[in-house]
């Protein structure tokens, strides 16, 4: 390797390191707060809405519940969103998608089928059992549905403190009749 090879390859190390280090949060100079924040860093920082879901009866039909910057404002420029699920048996939450964020979801309780239609108009499912996570790529159709007699609770991150729900209803048209015939057949 030449002089030359040797001064160019150290050039780009330092490059990409520097790209690394700039890319960094530093939560002390960089946060995102609002100047006019009165209360103290704490507060701003915790939110009380899934409270609620503590003891609460489970719900009859699928119900989901979001925080985004919407409802919490720490969030603006963190990157970030939570929904919470909730499937009753035989519930479908229908296909879908967020054109901005994946969607990362982690099954706490029960069994769902999940699944999603990639750029080539497959449909990919997969049976999770409580434990499991699952990713939804950026854009796609999805959806997800309780089969099991229990239920089935889920929480959900995006890669967004703003993320965009999108329904299909071509798509969602089909998935309840096909939805309520697998559970149907299940039961068997």
């Amino acid at each position: 390797m030449g002089i030359i090879s040797c001064i160019h390859s150290i050039l780009f190390v330092l490059m990409v390191a520097q790209v690394i280090h700039g890319s960094e949060i530093d939560l002390k100079l960089d946060s995102v707060i609002p100047p006019n924040i009165t209360t103290d860093y704490a507060n701003f920082f915790t939110h009380s809405a899934f409270r609620v879901l503590i003891g609460a009866d489970p719900p009859t039909a699928f119900k989901f519940m979001k925080v985004s910057e919407a409802e919490f404002p720490a969030l603006n420029g963190q990157g970030v969103s939570y929904a919470v699920l909730q499937f009753p048996s035989g519930s479908l939450n229908p296909s879908h998608r967020h054109p901005h964020s994946a969607e990362l979801l982690f099954l706490l309780i029960g069994s769902l089928k999940v699944g999603f239609v990639d750029a080539n108009d497959v449909l990919h499912t997969k049976t999770l059992q409580a434990g499991d996570l699952f990713i939804f790529p950026v854009g796609v159709v999805h959806y997800q549905y309780n089969y099991g007699r229990d239920l089935a609770f889920a929480i959900s991150a995006f890669g967004s403190a703003n993320v965009r729900t999108i329904t299909t209803p071509g798509l969602s048209k089909r998935l309840p009749s096909l939805a309520r015939l697998m559970h149907q057949m299940l039961r068997r």
